[in-house]
């Protein structure tokens, strides 16, 4: 038997299905919310409630018109379909109070706000842990933010989009007074590559932090999503010297607690037996830092956001504790790694003789003792893009030359991200790099590579490149955009817009991927510079993607 749609439900089904995407991904972390003793979100709740209501407010109202009878009162199928979207939308608002959720439930980012941008130097941090609960796998390691109801991919077989104009959605956005002199911009359908807006698109101008998209695209088409970085000690035979050689993870910790991360901890405890098996209770430790070359410290200087680059440091050479955002930094990363290790291993009763580590390097003879991995690079690269982590880019930077033949310094790596970009096709007409941070001001990049980078992230000719776009930011909960969408005119992109902030003194850029409301992922990319007021730059931004979000544009 062949039962009929009903037509409440024909009308209310396409509106209820875009409920369901804008508040899905925070559904499923209700069991955790109301289990006893569970984390009560620094944030409150109320403040997450009011959010949630005003992004959840538009859909419900839209669903009650559609299914609202021309006279008389609702029907019973009507009825039912308004109290499934307000039945969603007061689940969704219980779990909104609980935070963010992410469905792999790999990253601690996904779950923790970070601070409000503090950086100085230019430079665009947050002070989430970046960390995961436990060694974690290879990309893709996250869910998508949103998805069609039931779980599925995204309809891009659908008919092309009637509604109002792009051009002159984005416009009047990006006509913003704040955002300075010189602005580019460009909106690409990922699915089909055609492009949908552009605005100047071949200009070269800073890209500030969105240089990490190329970063990361250049290391994973190099070295692949599941390639590890090793840091080991080796025993040099016969005289007694024991070497801690760096291979330029920029992710090795030395806290009690790791994490999932490479730990110095576990190698001097592996280090420690298998020396105690040679009966060796003694050692002179030296460390080998030689993986990378030329100048360690970058071109801006001593930088709270960048610690001196080295093919070995221990918790990017912080010394107050954090895991991202600016902090004091070890003028001697490599040699203060040794050191701390020296220390791990007089507590496993090896005894270190020398009164000082020194540099050296490891022999072709000298035999191996033990060895830590890193998680797979898929992984760092999701840490990197999420907390705009510049001395994970600048060592990523490095490891793109090594796996290309390429000299691993500040000049090499960033020619080997530029050689790499190119075996891609990718148009670096324009571009500039001269770190992999963005730190440095010469670099330059336009709205079209940025936009193809991210369309060639999300192609099926490349699942190496996945970890670029689950890495993004996720707008109002993770990494450097976890401070923005906060007013009340932004509470529309939130949770919609995943993107990669870029900041420097008069530079404000975004660049990320959205789902509008025909189910189409965009890609986006805008670059501006020359503003004289920051905050109400990066919120005209932060308005413009929520707008493209919301758009269902011709």
């Amino acid at each position: 038997m062949v039962v009929r749609e009903l037509r409440a439900w024909r009308a209310a089904g396409p509106r209820l299905a875009r409920v369901v995407r804008a508040v899905r991904p925070r559904l499923a972390h209700l069991a955790q919310a109301v289990k006893p003793g569970a984390r009560q979100d620094t944030e409150g709740a109320a403040p997450r409630v009011t959010r949630f209501g005003a992004v959840v407010k538009p859909h419900v109202t839209r669903v009650a018109r559609a299914v609202r009878p021309r006279s008389g009162g609702l029907t019973t199928p009507q009825l039912a379909a308004v109290a499934t979207a307000a039945g969603l939308a007061l689940a969704a608002g219980a779990v909104t109070a609980a935070g963010p959720w992410d469905s792999a439930g790999q990253r601690t980012a996904e779950r923790e706000r970070a601070a409000a941008w503090g950086g100085r130097g230019g430079a665009d941090h947050a002070r989430g842990s970046g960390t995961v609960a436990q060694a974690p796998a290879a990309a893709p390691s996250a869910a998508p933010v949103l998805a069609v109801l039931g779980g599925g991919a995204v309809n891009t077989t659908k008919s092309a989009p009637v509604g109002p104009d792009l051009g002159s959605v984005l416009g009047k956005f990006l006509d913003d007074d704040s955002l300075g002199s010189r602005r580019s911009a460009a909106v690409v359908d990922v699915a089909t590559g055609r492009r949908l807006y552009g605005k100047d698109v071949s200009d070269a101008l800073t890209p500030a932090s969105t240089t990490k998209i190329a970063t990361a695209v250049a290391v994973l088409s190099a070295a692949g999503a599941d390639h590890r970085f090793t840091t080991r000690t080796v025993l040099e035979p016969g005289s007694g010297a024991l070497v801690l050689v760096g291979g330029g993870d920029p992710t090795l910790t030395a806290r009690a607690k790791a994490d999932g991360w490479a730990s110095l901890r576990t190698l001097a405890d592996e280090t420690a037996a298998a020396l105690k098996k040679r009966h060796t209770a003694s050692v002179t430790l030296s460390y080998d830092a030689s993986l990378f070359t030329g100048p360690a410290l970058h071109p801006i200087g001593a930088n709270d956001n960048l610690a001196p680059v080295t093919a070995l440091t221990a918790d990017e050479g912080r010394q107050d504790g954090s895991t991202s955002g600016p902090a004091q930094r070890s003028t001697d990363p490599a040699g203060d790694a040794a050191r701390t290790f020296g220390g791990l291993l007089r507590e496993r009763g090896i005894r270190t003789t020398a009164t000082t580590v020194s540099a050296a390097r490891a022999t072709p003879r000298a035999e191996a003792l033990a060895s830590v991995q890193s998680p797979p690079l898929s992984t760092v690269v999701e840490r990197m893009l999420t907390n705009s982590d510049n001395d994970i880019a600048e060592t990523l930077a490095r490891q793109t030359a090594l796996a290309t033949g390429g000299q691993p310094d500040f000049d090499g790596g960033a020619a080997a991200i530029h050689a790499q970009l190119q075996r891609l096709g990718l148009p670096l007409a324009g571009a500039q790099f001269h770190d992999g941070s963005g730190l440095n001001r010469q670099d330059r990049l336009t709205a079209d590579l940025l936009t193809r980078l991210l369309a060639t992230a999300g192609s099926p000719a490349h699942p190496e490149l996945r970890p670029v776009l689950t890495g993004l930011p996720v707008a109002g909960f993770t990494g450097t955009l976890s401070d923005r969408y906060a007013d009340a005119a932004d509470y529309s992109g939130v949770g919609l817009v995943r993107a990669k902030t870029g900041t420097l003194t008069g530079v404000n850029t975004l660049a990320g991927t959205v789902v509008d409301a025909d189910g189409r992922l965009l890609a986006f990319a805008f670059l501006t510079d020359g503003s004289m007021d920051q905050s109400a730059a990066r919120a005209a931004l932060d308005r413009t993607a929520a707008a493209l979000a919301g758009c269902g544009c011709r």
